[in-house]
């Protein structure tokens, strides 16, 4: 396996971190605003984001997304995930789930978000089923032509900004697992809360009812029973990114901490000329250059034909808990490195120290990940630390 990024690979860096440096701008501004930035610039940088070959990256070219490879992708995000303030949802990824649908839910739903006409929000969890996506109340009963959607769903990430959910409930008397394209428009549909958390976000998390929303017979992605199966592949997809997005988060708190480290003098040195400073910049170093070859080794799996989806479920699991947990490390120590400016919310580190919370948290925690990779190991062995051998 030959590591080193290809001439195009690496244009495609050089393009996603000139784009992210581009987000940077905004993020005293978003921070400032509690999160939200003005409609006319979030279309002025999508548009840069389109121009740059940064959007709707995960999307086949002929359908005009960027046509992206996985590792391309994670390539893509890691530089995306430098940047505070979530201002990565700008370029928008629309859930990878979306390209299983029919040609009339394509010309419907998917193509317009690549074309940032609309945009998707996936909603799987619930009050009472976090972890456990199973174990969701929501129901789709029988009805005349289509079905009713009754349920409740919390944070719906960029549900506030969405057009359309896709939104996982329990069809008919069997209860079976199913996607439904549900409008945001549609009658019985409320956004009953949007929650503030830790970090400020450019879009929200926002809680909804459902309540007798009928939903047509042909919008509902994949068949019926198929929901679960899709949603463990977002869920794949999905973890993969947030390693990427949390080894490039690490990466620039480690750039500024020992930017700061040398500069920074106390008892008549820089600050980097003590052991105990340089051994957190050392530590950084290492949980950072790990979790980045791991990520891109899954990555670079999942492309080659014939992986095995189970096993690969399993690695995006291992690449998210150990990235997430790593990144969180990592944030701790340069804020540390900081001293007091740390603390204070204009400087990027102190931001990065409360986003990467949630990363343990999202698309399944630290604690779920564990579990799915010790059910792999049970049922097969340790071929979860296996390279392919073809």
């Amino acid at each position: 396996m030959d590591m080193r990024y290809t001439p195009e690979q690496a244009d495609l860096k050089r393009r996603a971190a000139d784009y992210a440096r581009l987000l940077m701008r905004h993020e005293d501004q978003s921070e400032q605003a509690g999160g939200p930035l003005p409609q006319q610039l979030v279309t002025e940088l999508t548009r840069a984001a389109m121009d740059a070959g940064v959007y709707a990256i995960n999307m086949p070219a002929e359908w005009g997304g960027a046509g992206l490879s996985l590792l391309d992708q994670v390539i893509v995000e890691e530089e995306f995930g430098k940047v505070t303030n979530c201002l990565w949802d700008i370029p928008w990824r629309p859930a990878n789930v979306l390209a299983y649908g029919d040609e009339r839910q394509r010309e419907k739903y998917l193509l317009p978000v690549i074309r940032a006409e609309k945009f998707d929000a996936f909603a799987v969890t619930e009050p009472g089923a976090g972890s456990d996506p199973s174990s969701g109340t929501s129901t789709a009963s029988r009805a005349d032509g289509g079905w009713l959607l009754n349920g409740e769903k919390w944070f719906v990430t960029c549900g506030d900004i969405a057009d359309f959910l896709l939104v996982q409930a329990d069809a008919g008397p069997d209860r079976l697992p199913t996607l439904f394209f549900v409008d945001k428009a549609a009658p019985g549909v409320e956004m009953t809360r949007v929650p503030h958390f830790m970090h400020s976000a450019v879009n929200g998390h926002p809680e909804f009812t459902f309540t007798d929303v009928f939903v047509a017979d042909e919008d509902v992605l994949g068949g019926v029973g198929n929901g679960y199966e899709l949603t463990k592949e977002w869920f794949t997809d999905e973890r993969l990114m947030i390693a990427a997005r949390t080894t490039g988060a690490a990466e620039r708190a480690l750039e500024l901490a020992r930017d700061w480290a040398v500069e920074r003098e106390q008892f008549g040195a820089p600050i980097a000329s003590y052991q105990l400073v340089q051994g957190m910049l050392a530590d950084c170093a290492v949980d950072i250059a790990v979790n980045r070859a791991y990520t891109h080794q899954v990555a670079w799996e999942a492309d080659q034909p014939g992986t095995d989806r189970k096993t690969l479920h399993a690695k995006a699991s291992t690449a998210k808990l150990a990235a997430s947990e790593a990144a969180g490390r990592v944030a701790d120590r340069c804020l540390q490195i900081f001293g007091g400016r740390g603390y204070d919310r204009t400087y990027p580190v102190e931001r990065m120290y409360r986003e990467l919370r949630v990363d343990r948290i999202w698309e399944g925690t630290s604690e779920i990940q564990r579990l799915i990779i010790a059910n792999e190991l049970i049922k097969r062995g340790t071929r979860v630390l296996a390279l392919p051998t073809h």
